[in-house]
């Protein structure tokens, strides 16, 4: 008997537990995407913020690496190449360094290792290996090359565009510094890269530079000659006291007739371009086609002669 009764209690709570259970609701599918979400969410963060801590470190490595590489030698022509590229961090020339040294000795590193594995000699090894440094250790410079070329073609182009805005800025009444605000904000939309340096040019008046300074700091961070002599001609005209509008409008036109003439140049030099596919491509595949059959009608009549 007390066996049935304690059998008897024990499916009463059973019961009880499970119906109690039965009454909790149930987490909806919306409230468990959210709770998916969230949690891929943090997931996202979190590798997010690994990624930032390996760049990080690699950088303070690269950083330190260029700091022994360069030494104490003058920086400023390698600051000023970085700058023509969109390099502006007070860290990039270090960085640049390491990273062209890095670069050289992995490379060279790695064919030491791996050509003598192939049954290459050691000598061989060594001479492949001289060439890797030197392959690694010149690719930054064409890569960040390339870069500041890009940049100063974008620029060239948007030029005459902002000359164009500035203007309208001038005639309308505005001053020269609201001008290059004014100008800065509508170019952007054209080309973030000049928008950028002409933002950069009124941060600098701003600060308490003089205008002449940030005008030329502005041309010497660029490297480009157009906007050298835009900023010679704005110097010219504010010592002197000439019609800065007249000026800028008759630059203008000398910018668009330059690039109407590389826009003919590019054009006369692209007969001279076709050459090379035309002789190595093209025509001995015309030749092929037209000449094929010929040649093998002449081919099986002299074996038929013969």
């Amino acid at each position: 008997m007390l066996y049935l009764i304690a059998l008897l209690i024990g499916s009463a709570v059973i019961g009880a537990v499970m119906f109690v259970v039965q009454l909790v609701p149930e987490e909806s599918d919306s409230v468990r995407r959210l709770h998916e979400l969230a949690d891929e969410g943090h997931l996202a963060a979190r590798a997010k913020r690994r990624r930032e801590e390996r760049a990080r470190r690699l950088q303070d490595l690269l950083e330190n690496l260029g700091a022994r590489v360069g030494g104490s030698r003058d920086a400023s022509e390698v600051r000023l190449f970085l700058m023509h590229a969109g390099f502006t961090g007070p860290a990039a020339v270090p960085i640049y360094l390491g990273g062209r040294f890095f670069l050289g000795v992995s490379l060279a590193v790695l064919i030491l290792l791996t050509v003598p594995l192939a049954g290459y000699p050691v000598l061989g090894a060594v001479f492949a290996a001289v060439w890797g440094f030197l392959f690694g250790w010149m690719v930054p410079l064409f890569v960040v090359g390339s870069r500041a070329k890009k940049r100063q073609h974008q620029m060239v182009k948007a030029l005459p565009d902002a000359l164009d805005l500035l203007v309208v800025c001038v005639e309308a009444g505005l001053g020269l510094n609201q001008a290059l605000v004014r100008v800065a904000e509508e170019i952007t939309n054209v080309s973030p890269v000049l928008g950028e340096q002409i933002v950069l040019t009124n941060l600098e008046i701003r600060a308490g530079t003089p205008r002449d300074e940030a005008l030329r700091n502005f041309g010497e961070r660029t490297g480009v000659e157009d906007i050298r002599s835009f900023v010679a001609m704005l110097i010219q005209t504010d010592r002197f006291g000439t019609s800065i509008a007249q000026a800028l409008r008759t630059h203008a036109e000398v910018l668009r007739t330059k690039r109407r003439q590389r826009a003919e140049e590019a054009s006369a030099k692209t007969a001279i371009k076709m050459l090379f596919p035309l002789v190595f491509f093209i025509f001995p595949a015309m030749f092929v086609v037209i000449l094929g059959p010929a040649v093998i009608q002449v081919y099986e009549t002299l074996s038929k002669t013969f």
